[in-house]
């Protein structure tokens, strides 16, 4: 009765850890799906709205939408941008990049799907934008989101091929603005000003990200960062858009919300998103302010993240110049960690969200990317992985399955102990104890193997969860894209029937071949002795076949081919030991047939 009252609480625990697992890291994913989805019959649907007022106007933050985004693109005059990584416009109305779409990337695994869209102009639906300008004192004009720059010189910026702006607010001050690109996704920003009047001037050059709104497909995982996220002094800041609704009021912005960090070195700040960012960044050694800010109304909130260099006094005949970097693209690890490295932005690597496990999610990638470049498949290399993994482990693994082998041996004399003190369990208890110590048996090394896979697995999870380079990485056959689930159901006939299954019921090829492979690990090890609890670890590949049918193809390839190599070893193991491999005696007794009770009357 004590083994079954323990294997209960044992099991009720297991099932709360599973049921939170997929509350938590599963039902993301599907809410995500499913808003993707409505997202995209939402603008396939979309028309035309009704512009009022002047064409070309500029919109306040925090205004409604009021045009679509082709509309809110013909708003204005623009420069086009043109590189190998990214393309779109900035406006010469305010001298925003706030045009952008990413050329290597697609909405879907189709080919001939959209580019992903990553800034969008104000007045349009998610406005998404980086804006840049100059604070001055009272009665002195410097240009912000309205000033009408004129293009200097320069055609379409493209690397090597920067654009200048120019401006003069006449009063005295000239202004130019220099764009750069390179080929991936930095953009270098430099201001200059020139005071020809006759007083000195205080100016601050400043930098923001604004977002309008709260992005469509947020997925509000636990597990995952999205939103603001600033480098502050070597230190990460992270604030979720919920976090940022509750800010105090910002005394330096009136009506908004905001947190400030003063006079930060090394800064750099911006959104993000699960695969995408948007951050700004100062020059290395340079200081600067940095706020987060909450602006406009509930129904239509403006978030911002600023960059604002210190105050300078610009004597008459005096020019000054600041910098600033915008770094806008997808989340590539390797361009992120040279952009970190050759610019010196500290911990800008950090902006990946590596999650707990850090330590190994960080080297787990590492290692999984150069597999890759030697294989040319993630699929690949996370089988590769899952190799070295295994050999990494196995010294424990060693000590476990040997464990577990001595025990199958022992089960004879256990089940002798059992039925000679059926009803004592104190001295049944104590001879199992006398019992593992005369044949140096621990019965607690099975746990070992799980206990390091724990993190392991968390950690592989996550690699395959957050970074980008596993986003539609395809393996082979069906299996098109490693970060989202195997789309064949077994409950539709592998798409020979056409209908589509609900998401629970989504139970695909390889999560299948999983179940089998944990059945047959299962038969590797000592049977437990009472039936009940035989009965449960019996039905405990099913529920892990229904509860991975939800997760990422790549883990779920992992987790098999894991099973395989583990069934592999261990049936070496106890060979060794001279423990007798039951597998495929269970296997075949499975297709036995059980024969008929010859008693008389059976059956009736």
């Amino acid at each position: 009765m004590g083994d079954n009252k323990n294997f209960i609480i044992a099991m009720v625990l297991s099932m709360i850890v599973l049921f939170g697992w997929d509350y938590m890291f599963v039902e993301p994913q599907r809410r995500e799906a499913e808003i993707a989805r409505q997202l995209e019959a939402q603008q396939a649907a979309a028309t035309p709205a009704a512009v009022s007022g002047q064409v070309g106007a500029t919109f306040a933050p925090g205004s409604g939408v009021t045009m679509t985004r082709a509309q809110a693109l013909e708003g204005g005059p623009r420069v086009a941008i043109d590189t190998p990584s990214v393309d779109g416009s900035l406006t010469l109305t305010g001298g925003r990049i706030d045009n952008l779409l990413l050329k290597r990337y697609r909405e879907t695994i189709e080919p001939n799907s959209p580019e992903v869209t990553l800034l969008t102009p104000e007045g349009a639906a998610n406005a998404y934008y980086a804006a840049f300008g100059w604070l001055g004192g009272a009665g002195i004009a410097t240009p912000g989101p309205q000033t009408p720059w004129s293009l200097a010189s320069g055609s379409t910026l493209a690397p090597g091929a920067p654009i200048t702006l120019a401006w003069e607010n006449g009063s005295g001050l000239s202004f130019e603005r220099r764009y750069e690109v390179d080929e991936q996704y930095l953009f270098t920003v430099t201001d200059r000003v020139t005071n020809s009047g006759e007083t000195p001037t205080d100016l601050a050059f400043y930098g923001m990200t604004a977002r309008h709104g709260v992005p469509p497909g947020l997925q509000n995982f636990f597990i995952l960062h999205e939103g603001a996220i600033a480098g502050v002094d070597g230190v990460i800041r992270p604030q979720k858009y919920k976090d940022l609704d509750k800010l105090e009021a910002d005394p330096k912005a009136p009506g908004a919300r905001g947190e400030h960090f003063e006079a930060a070195t090394d800064a750099w700040a911006g959104f993000t998103d699960k695969y995408w960012m948007t951050a700004l960044a100062t020059p290395p050694g340079e200081s600067a302010d940095v706020a987060f800010r909450r602006s406009g109304t509930d129904s239509a909130p403006v978030y911002s993240a600023y960059l604002q260099r210190p105050t300078v006094t610009l004597a008459p005949g005096a020019t000054q110049e600041a910098k600033m970097m915008v770094f806008a693209g997808a989340k590539q690890a390797e361009v992120i960690k040279a952009y970190q490295d050759r610019l010196g932005i500290k911990n800008f690597y950090d902006s990946i969200d590596w999650g707990w496990f850090f330590f190994l999610t960080k080297p787990f990638f590492a290692l999984l990317n150069g597999i890759y470049k030697v294989v040319g498949n993630f699929g690949l290399a996370i089988l590769v992985l899952t190799v070295l993994v295994k050999m990494v482990v196995f010294p424990l693994a060693y000590k476990s399955y040997a464990s577990m082998a001595k025990m199958k041996k022992l089960q004879p004399q256990m089940e002798a102990l059992r039925a000679r003190h059926k009803d004592d369990p104190r001295a049944m208890q104590q001879g199992m104890m006398e019992m593992y110590r005369r044949e140096k048996v621990n019965p607690a090394s099975g746990c070992l193997p799980i206990i390091v896979q724990i993190p392991i697995f968390f950690a592989l999870y996550k690699v395959i969860f957050v970074t980008i380079e596993m986003r539609h990485a395809p393996f082979i056959g069906w299996i098109r894209d490693l970060s989202a689930p195997d789309p064949t159901s077994l409950f539709n006939l592998f798409g020979l029937i056409p209908w589509t299954p609900p998401t629970f019921l989504q139970i695909g090829i390889w999560p299948l071949i999983m179940g089998v492979t944990m059945w047959m690990q299962q038969q590797l090890n000592p049977a437990p002795p009472d039936p009940i609890q035989k009965k449960i670890f019996n039905w405990m590949p099913v529920l892990f076949t229904f509860m991975l049918g939800a997760f990422p193809a790549g883990l779920v390839i992992y987790w098999t081919w894991n099973n395989i190599l583990t069934i592999i070893q261990q049936s070496l193991i106890m060979k060794r030991f001279g423990a007798k491999i039951e597998l495929w005696d269970n296997v075949k007794a499975l297709f036995r047939r059980t024969p008929k009770d010859s008693t008389p009357g059976a059956g009736r």
